[in-house]
């Protein structure tokens, strides 16, 4: 179980701690941008654990061989480790689960109908996703729809999540506003865009499954540069009509545009196949870096 010093590195993004820490982030992100106040610190550890044991539940479930890239390889060799993270990471989940219920009993079984919507459409979405309510409803066999399916799901977590635990243990009546839905979609629109990115890694894999990804229909080049890009820059020409509209600072202008011209210069230089350990430190560290320049706008501009 114990792990040799250079494991570490790798563990931190095999294991998926590092999605763990951008879910908390985005999600602190997310409470500043709408306006409410951060949660109770017991929400972040849900958040946190709930991110990192549903990503590697995936790869402990995965058929494929031990052999068949560096991540399989790690976690045929750690396995124990892996197996004593996840029973951990489950265990912060109950009794996080425990102290919530045991605070806030009253408050969550008066919570209204749309609450309770908001609150198990995105474990519905994602278990489907990995086809964990039924090997027919794996979604991610679906090519095309893998990226909106994720970028949805962590929009949720991320954008609605924060607000909605705030909302029902501060007793406060949930609505959804048009500023929830522009967050709502950036997040979603950013986090796909990603995972677009991130498909290019499995090419070859998902090619000889006749997986119909996005780099799998229109191959690299054409996946980058009337794909990624365009929608990147879509996203930014979004928010900086939001932004004039609503009289933002040049700061805080400037300041949340640095993460699409950065998803754009890393779109531009994967026309070159990268290291698995680029894929989960570049890309998805946009997903950091996105929060860190969210939050930088509403705190100091």
């Amino acid at each position: 179980m114990a792990l040799k010093t250079r494991d570490y590195f790798h563990s931190f993004f095999f294991c998926n701690y590092f999605y763990g820490i951008c879910s908390v982030a985005l999600a602190i992100e997310g409470n500043l941008q709408q306006g409410v106040p951060l949660n109770a610190w017991y929400f972040y550890p849900l958040i946190f654990s709930s991110t990192t044991w549903f990503y590697t539940r995936a790869y402990i479930a995965s058929d494929a061989s031990p052999n068949y890239n560096t991540r399989t390889t790690w976690y045929y060799v750690h396995k124990k480790f892996v197996r004593f993270s996840q029973s951990t990471l489950l265990g912060i989940l109950l009794v996080g689960s425990v102290v919530l219920l045991y605070l806030h009993y009253d408050k969550i079984s008066n919570i209204s109908l749309l609450e309770w919507g908001l609150l198990l459409i995105f474990p519905l979405v994602g278990a489907m996703y990995y086809g964990l309510v039924g090997h027919q409803l794996n979604l991610r066999n679906i090519g095309w729809l893998k990226p909106f399916w994720i970028g949805f799901t962590w929009a949720g977590m991320v954008n609605v999540y924060p607000i909605l635990f705030y909302n029902i243990t501060q007793q406060i009546p949930t609505s959804i506003s048009f500023i929830n839905l522009v967050l709502f979609f950036k997040n979603f629109m950013f986090v796909t865009v990603l995972c677009i990115l991130f498909d290019i890694k499995d090419y070859a894999d998902d090619y000889n499954r006749r997986l119909k990804t996005f780099v799998v229909e229109n191959g690299l080049r054409k996946t980058i540069f009337f794909i990624v890009i365009p929608l990147s820059l879509a996203g930014l020409g979004s928010f900086l009509i939001y932004s004039l509209m609503h009289q933002f600072s040049i700061g805080k202008i400037i300041i949340n545009t640095l993460p699409f011209l950065a998803m754009i210069a890393v779109a531009y230089s994967m026309h070159r196949r990268k290291p698995i350990l680029y894929y989960l430190i570049l890309i998805d560290g946009l997903m950091l870096f996105k929060a860190i320049c969210g939050s930088i706008g509403i705190l100091y501009f």
